[in-house]
């Protein structure tokens, strides 16, 4: 069984494309059992594993597997589900066997590997894709262990280093921006698309500069409401953005929409109404929420998640150390993971042995209570007994000797008293 990890995310693709292979948590389940069906057309064997992590950052594939070429099948797999030429996408992939894909889920896992190095979200993010790949009968023995060792590591890696310290989040740092644009938050409106994780993360930040207003604009008013009355705003619904937009002067927005949920023209028709006042847009979203033509706007500054993904990684130079401390622990279970898969692999063998040595002494020992009953001396039905397993259980090492040549019959000599030096 070959583990690897297949995928793109912010340092080998464009959002651009990203936003191409992003999935939805509740499309996690159906993408996990097409992948499991693609690899069963390859390895006739089946029994293998898959699970896919999609964030705003990264999208990418897990699996355990006997196929002949797993990390191709995977690119492929990635490409052909995704309606993509798989010869452009390949150079923004990278493709991770074995001990290097296991070092990987460690490193996304712990947080070296985002954006906003050491940030605890993507954990979370990894444990609902595990749970979703999970629901969808894509976890087996080595997947499980995996992802369960990656969530230990993490939790090894952020409580014994300062990997996390002092990281600035994208929620400061969208504020950071904004106070490019605006002397004082607490003169702006806000509206904040979305009622998940990161809105509310912002939402948090924001708050703490006391804006004139904070409005929350979501697809269901309850959730919206919920989060909005944490921070003495209002709800809307996104029915109602053609209409209020121009009243904001920020605009935070990140939803699971597959589609942009704010056009050019609806951003041309709300500087028009403000009067050409300037609006600050961050669209942390992937697929993105807001069009990116807006960009080319006079009065409109547009961010999205790349661009602050530019302004976090200020601070990264002090945490250097952290980070050689947090990869030597990865090292180390790396290692000890795959000594497990290796003790893995050798079960077959071993269940084969035992099996094989059942029969030989399932059949002398039928030929000793033979010889017993037609009343043959005991201490000669031993003799046979232990002279019978001995020649069986030598056979074959010794037809394996005779038949090899060279180079292999020196490694055989060498090996097989290792294997017959029993306890005495």
């Amino acid at each position: 069984m070959q583990l690897i990890a297949v995928g793109l995310n912010h340092t080998t693709a464009p959002v651009s494309l990203r936003e191409q292979l992003a999935l939805a948590p509740d499309q996690l389940g159906q993408a996990v059992r097409a992948a499991r069906g693609w690899f069963a057309r390859i390895d006739q064997q089946g029994g293998d594993e898959a699970a896919i992590l999609s964030t705003c950052n990264r999208t990418e594939m897990y699996a355990a597997s006997r196929a002949p070429n797993p990390l191709e099948a995977s690119a492929c797999f990635l490409a052909d589900y995704h309606q993509l030429n798989v010869a452009e996408l390949r150079p923004h992939l990278y493709m991770l066997p074995q001990d290097q894909a296991v070092r990987h889920a460690f490193r996304v896992a712990s947080g070296l590997d985002s954006m906003v190095l050491g940030e605890p979200q993507i954990l979370g993010q990894m444990k609902d894709a595990v749970r979703h790949a999970d629901e969808a009968g894509g976890l087996g023995t080595y997947l499980h262990q995996m992802f369960q060792r990656s969530f230990s590591v993490a939790k090894e890696v952020r409580s014994t280093t300062a990997i996390g310290a002092h990281s600035v989040s994208m929620a400061a740092a969208a504020v950071r921006l904004s106070q490019r644009i605006f002397d004082k938050i607490s003169d702006q409106n806000v509206l904040f698309i979305g009622a998940g994780e990161m809105i509310e993360l912002c939402a948090t930040h924001f708050a703490a500069h006391n804006p004139k207003s904070i409005t929350v604009a979501n697809r269901t008013m309850e959730r919206g409401e919920t989060l909005a009355e944490r921070f003495n705003g209002r709800a809307i619904t996104l029915a109602a953005l053609p209409e209020q937009l121009g009243q904001f002067d920020i605009v935070i927005s990140c939803t699971a929409s597959s589609l942009p949920l704010i056009g050019l023209g609806l951003v041309e028709r709300a500087i028009k109404a403000r009067r050409h006042k300037p609006m600050f847009m961050v669209d942390l979203a992937v697929p993105r929420d807001i069009e990116p033509e807006v960009a080319r706007l006079d009065d409109v500054f547009l961010y999205t998640v790349d661009d602050l993904g530019q302004v976090v990684q200020t601070g990264l130079e002090s945490r250097q150390a952290a980070v050689a401390q947090a990869e030597a622990i990865i090292d180390t279970r790396v290692q000890s993971f795959m000594h497990w898969v290796g003790d893995r692999a050798v079960v077959p063998v071993i269940q084969d042995l035992h099996e094989s040595s059942e029969v030989m002494r399932l059949f002398e020992l039928e030929r000793a209570r033979k010889m017993l009953a037609r009343g043959d001396d005991v201490e000669a039905v031993l003799d046979a007994l232990s002279k019978g397993l001995t020649a069986k259980f030598l056979h074959g090492p010794q037809q394996a000797l005779h038949r090899a040549q060279g180079d292999e019959r020196a490694r055989l000599a060498a090996l097989l008293p290792q294997l017959f030096r029993g306890r005495r």
